[in-house]
């Protein structure tokens, strides 16, 4: 879909080399030459600038390229997005979700989704990150959506989306009268963790690491399997946690939790989908598409 000759412009461009360009497009060095003179002659515009035997794009050709740029990838969507329209939009998809994801972002982009695909049947396995790994290895599933730092090799990672791990704290406690702490204060708090295998607990024990501190420093009081239990113990205790903003948005909104800042730390991480294929078609790339176009509109709806 994209124009011919903008195609192989933007090629040598990229290279600045007519003679790669050639072997990248896999045709003669001179069909390449007849396309960028034809463009230039069209355009009334001399794109490239040659010295000896290097060529160098001019102040036009500059300007050109930023154009097909954007248009080679708005191609490629269009591209994708018909090819969609051809495949099938029946059958089941079998999903895995980490527990932050399963629980908090996802249920509503599955319910959109289930509203446009109808023919498609969604069954979705709710597991900490490295039981959804497992249950992709074993091809219990498709396609896993996952929050961590885990890499496999046999695995391969997307990102979908941004979150943040944020340390939250009743209002009802004292601890919550600050706004902000030291790294160093940490190790007088009595803190709830997620489980052992949870990318939350993953994450953070990284964040940590990376200032000095390491998770038999601090003063665990119990470790839950669920961002809710964690919650609900929360308003029972003078505990605090690290939890996933997406987790807290309503009882921060209401005022039960409060969010402390630690000074010179903030806790990002990824969300990610995981295949076993880089070349995922199908429902699962059906599914993927779906999730980053609808993303962001779909957390502001549900919020």
């Amino acid at each position: 879909m994209f124009d011919y000759r903008l195609k192989v412009f933007d090629t040598v461009a990229r290279r600045l080399s007519f003679t790669k360009a050639a072997e990248e497009l896999c045709i003669t060095q001179p069909a390449v030459t007849k396309h960028v003179k034809e463009l230039e002659k069209q355009f009334r515009l001399r794109l490239f600038e040659r010295t000896g035997n290097r060529i160098a794009l001019t102040q036009g050709g500059l300007m050109v390229l930023k154009h097909t740029s954007i248009l080679r990838d708005i191609s490629r969507q269009l591209e994708y997005e018909i090819s969609l329209l051809h495949e099938s939009r029946r059958g089941t998809l079998n999903l895995g979700a980490s527990t932050t994801l399963a629980q908090y972002v996802l249920p509503p982009l599955l319910a959109r989704f289930h509203g446009i695909y109808r023919d498609v049947q969604l069954h979705m396995l709710n597991a900490n990150t490295e039981q959804i790994e497992q249950a992709l290895l074993r091809k219990e599933i498709e396609l896993g959506i996952i929050e961590g730092d885990s890499k496999r090799r046999e695995i391969n990672y997307t990102p979908f989306a941004r979150d943040e791990i944020v340390l939250v704290g009743s209002t009802k406690n004292p601890l919550t009268k600050k706004d902000e702490i030291r790294p160093d204060e940490l190790l007088s708090i009595p803190l709830l963790l997620r489980e052992p295998g949870s990318g939350t607990l993953e994450v953070v024990t990284h964040a940590l690491k990376n200032t000095g501190i390491k998770l038999s420093d601090l003063s665990v009081e119990m470790y839950l399997g669920s961002s809710e239990a964690i919650k609900s113990y929360l308003m029972h205790s003078h505990c605090m946690a690290f939890i996933s903003q997406h987790a807290v948005i309503n009882e921060i909104e209401n005022g039960s939790l409060k969010i402390i800042s630690i000074k010179k730390l903030s806790i990002h991480r990824q969300f990610l989908f995981i295949t076993l294929h880089a070349d995922d078609g199908g429902l699962p790339g059906v599914f993927k598409w779906f999730a980053v176009q609808n993303y962001r509109d779909v957390l502001l709806a549900s919020h």
